[in-house]
């Protein structure tokens, strides 16, 4: 049966239950339209402070503590109950590192302060304890409504007690957001050009009638909330999903420039170029690159567009692929690809980055740091539509030896034949 437990409670996990193992903490939330509610999980150590900016669990690192703290993927999460959690965190508790001993679960409003909007428009929001292996709720905390300025709310934390693992329900409401509770919790956060801040000047949150907390006491790591990086093949991030349509999709490819010598020397003939393979919700597929001059189209199908072919490197904007957010509904997927058309396959040296710029959201990066240079193509990314609302961006980082061979590997079912640029 759940314990159901108020603010200020705390409620044992592991000490009457000494075989739990692993736990599932579920949030769930109801929001008002054009509210963004985002979710993270800080690891602290005893100080109430992150070792690293990989101590920040949030969308775009989704696990932390060696692995033994991670946020369940959509795709994979479970209905515990009669309840389909908004965010489930996966927590082996054995796992954690004995230098950690508070795991705080926050939620905050995306641009809340931008956007003059806060948690009096979040209904409904909780927190709940699940043992994993039975699928039994262990217990639940729910919020209420308390928070009608706050644009930040730590919600509750597991932590450590005598060796045994319990809970405190906080329900503490910030202003400032997610940077804010960064600074808290020592991690200096840089957003868009914004000058990083002197080592232990970091503001932490300010609750309602509350004293400020001691600043940190070491110095904080840099972590950057406008741009997402894509670090392990297969880890996956849906595009920011906004009250109108997703607008115009970046997607950059650039690469390093050597003044004299090395790879991109003018003599060396090097050609790297950008391109795609589409796949449309009516059936239709085909490929977008500068090889055969297959430039594509924004404004009709496949509503992708390449920029142009810089055949040098020497163009500091490098290689643009443009697609109409507007019309994900008739997109079903796409695969973004990078290939050497002249010159020596030296991945290694290329350093070659692939950035998805989306309006009213946080870039995506994807480095092209796996090298096979026996390979001349690399596929970057897929993208595919997510419930016709907005695309999802997948890790590959896979090399092949030409479009052909992409084309085999991705089920994509093309008739190719020698081209030229």
């Amino acid at each position: 049966m759940s314990l159901s437990i108020i603010k200020g409670q705390k409620a044992d996990i592991t000490k009457t239950n000494p075989s739990l193992s692993r736990v599932i903490v579920g949030m769930g939330w109801n929001t008002s339209p054009g509210v963004d509610v985002d979710f993270s999980v800080f690891v602290l150590q005893a100080n109430g402070k992150v070792r690293s900016d990989q101590d920040l669990i949030f969308y775009s690192n989704p696990s932390g503590a060696a692995g033994a703290i991670e946020i369940v993927a959509e795709s994979n999460r479970k209905t515990y109950g009669n309840h389909a959690d908004k965010e489930q965190v996966n927590v082996l508790l054995g796992n954690v590192p004995k230098e950690i001993e508070k795991v705080p679960f926050t939620l905050t409003i995306y641009e809340g302060d931008a956007r003059k909007q806060n948690f009096s428009s979040v209904n409904d929001a909780y927190i709940r304890i699940i043992d994993e292996a039975t699928g039994n709720e262990l217990l639940r905390y729910e919020l209420g409504k308390n928070f009608p300025i706050e644009t930040a709310i730590v919600v509750g934390e597991l932590y450590r007690y005598n060796g045994d693992w319990k809970f405190n329900a906080i329900g503490s409401g910030y202003s400032g957001g997610l940077s804010a509770l960064c600074g808290s919790f020592g991690v200096d956060v840089r957003e868009d050009s914004a000058s990083k801040p002197a080592a232990g000047q970091a503001s932490p949150p300010q609750p309602p009638s509350q004293p400020p907390a001691a600043p940190p006491s070491a110095q904080p790591t840099t972590i950057r909330l406008d741009k997402i990086e894509l670090r392990k093949k297969g880890e996956v991030i849906n595009l920011q999903k906004n009250s109108g349509s997703l607008g115009e999709i970046l997607v950059n490819l650039n690469w390093n420039r050597k003044k004299s010598g090395g790879l991109f020397k003018a003599a060396s003939g090097i050609d790297l170029d950008l391109g795609c393979l589409f796949e449309m919700k009516d059936g239709s597929k085909g490929g977008v690159q500068a090889l055969g001059n297959a430039f594509g189209d924004f404004s009709r199908p496949p509503y992708i567009s390449l920029d142009g072919d810089d055949r040098t490197g020497a163009l500091a904007g490098g290689e643009n692929l443009r697609i109409n957010g507007s019309k994900v509904s008739e997109i079903e997927r796409i695969v973004i690809f990078a290939f050497i058309y002249e010159g020596v396959t030296n991945w290694s040296q290329a350093d070659g980055v692939v950035t998805i710029t989306q309006s009213g959201g946080p870039d995506i990066v994807v480095r092209m740091d796996e090298y096979n240079n026996s390979k001349g193509l690399c596929a970057i990314a897929m993208i595919k539509n997510v419930n016709n609302q907005t695309f999802s961006i997948e890790r590959l980082v896979q090399f092949f030896d030409d479009q052909q061979k992409l084309d085999v590997a991705y089920n994509w079912g093309l008739r190719w034949s020698k081209g030229r640029k």
